[in-house]
């Protein structure tokens, strides 16, 4: 199995440290998902023209909700419960306004601006961000591996673009610095 996308990508990263915690064997195709040398790769397997992207011979899955799924299955792990899939939808929130953000000032936009767009991104950044912080210690969250290492490559993510200062949030410090000696966060980082 191939997982395209870029190593920069927390959506990427967080299918890739499953996969190496689980022994799931992927292979990773890293993109330079803007480049006009790769982009082209993207979107022939994509045309939503997002990552990550899984490839199991001749059969393409997109979407990190729907990878992991399917790796779930094939791999007869148990699925994620509903009040999962409902915090791995808060987590995906917070981590959509965040790359919306980061592209628009990427884009040269003032985010800081008051404007509407710009308003509800950091809004809802900060309410999804405090909300995880309260609810990561219940036995849902606590009982699922895949929820953690979502919301560890997000947080994770957070601090390497310098994002948003979460230092205030003991929980999800606690939890980002749990994976400080993690075999899969070191060999995932997006830094190296």
């Amino acid at each position: 199995m191939q997982l395209i996308g870029s190593t920069t990508s927390p959506y990427v990263r967080r299918i890739a440290m499953w996969a190496q915690v689980n022994n799931c064997d992927l292979t990773r195709v890293n993109l330079n998902i803007f480049g006009d040398d790769d982009r082209p790769t993207m979107i022939k397997n994509n045309p939503a023209r997002k990552i990550p992207i899984l490839i199991d011979d001749e059969f393409t899955i997109t979407d990190s909700n729907n990878i992991i799924r399917y790796l779930l299955d094939k791999t007869q792990s148990t699925q994620l419960s509903w009040p999962q899939e409902n915090l791995l939808t808060t987590i995906n929130a917070c981590n959509d306004s965040l790359v919306e953000l980061f592209l628009c000032k990427r884009s040269g936009f003032d985010i800081q601006a008051d404007k509407l767009f710009f308003n509800l991104q950091r809004e809802r950044v900060e309410q999804t961000l405090n909300y995880l912080n309260d609810h990561l210690t219940n036995d849902e969250f606590k009982g699922c591996e895949y929820l953690n290492i979502s919301l560890y490559c997000l947080l994770d993510w957070i601090s390497f673009r310098e994002l948003v200062d979460f230092s205030h949030l003991n929980e999800l410090v606690a939890l980002h610095n749990s994976y400080e000696n993690h075999q899969a966060a070191i060999s995932t980082d997006p830094r190296d």
